[in-house]
């Protein structure tokens, strides 16, 4: 008796072809946008808060609020957010990621310093006027105004930074670093507002 032996194409036969030009590759990232392209936008946007382009969603008669954090949302699609935040001493984002979405500041007027988990320690850096910085998947950082802005532009002048984030922000995880010298995700948020509560 002779068995019968199903001859099947072997991995090297079917997938040794090129691909079909036509045929999208996926990217690894949620958008098609780069950490450049977010940074380009917050420059941009910056200029235009700058220009008077966006005074119609400024804080009425120019009184910054003191107290609390401010943001406003400079334009939004279903592929990018862009957002003007107003800073205030002492308020703190709470250590947080971005969730699935890339995002990237400019630094308008006053400072920032910006708290990042490198994977072992929390690393302080300022971020001046004119600065920019991006924030890849995976990112974990606080930021606070910086303490020399409150300093040298006194308690009523802003310290404001224009943010992007693609996708939209959707969601935030919160964190906490414990004495084991290890981060612990603490809660996760559904929202849409930037670099945290406001």
């Amino acid at each position: 008796m002779r068995s019968s032996v199903l001859s099947l194409p072997s991995a090297r036969d079917e997938y040794s072809a090129t691909p079909p030009l036509d045929r999208a590759i996926a990217s690894a990232l949620p958008t098609r946008l780069r950490p450049a392209d977010l940074l380009r936008l917050t420059d941009e946007g910056a200029e235009d808060v700058l220009s008077g382009r966006y005074d119609h969603l400024l804080p009425a008669d120019g009184i910054w609020p003191a107290d609390e954090r401010w943001a406003t949302r400079l334009s939004h699609d279903d592929e990018v957010d862009v957002w003007l935040i107003s800073w205030t001493p002492g308020k703190f984002t709470d250590l947080h990621d971005h969730a699935g979405s890339l995002g990237a500041l400019t630094v308008l007027s006053g400072a920032l310093s910006e708290y990042r988990w490198n994977g072992t320690e929390l690393r302080r850096r300022t971020l001046a006027a004119g600065d920019q910085a991006s924030f890849p998947i995976g990112w974990v950082h606080d930021v606070v105004r910086a303490p020399a802005a409150a300093e040298s532009v006194g308690p009523l002048d802003p310290t404001l930074s224009v943010h992007t984030y693609s996708p939209p922000l959707s969601a935030m995880s919160y964190y906490e670093v414990t004495g084991h010298g290890t981060l612990r995700r603490t809660k996760t948020v559904l929202t849409d507002q930037p670099e945290g509560d406001l």
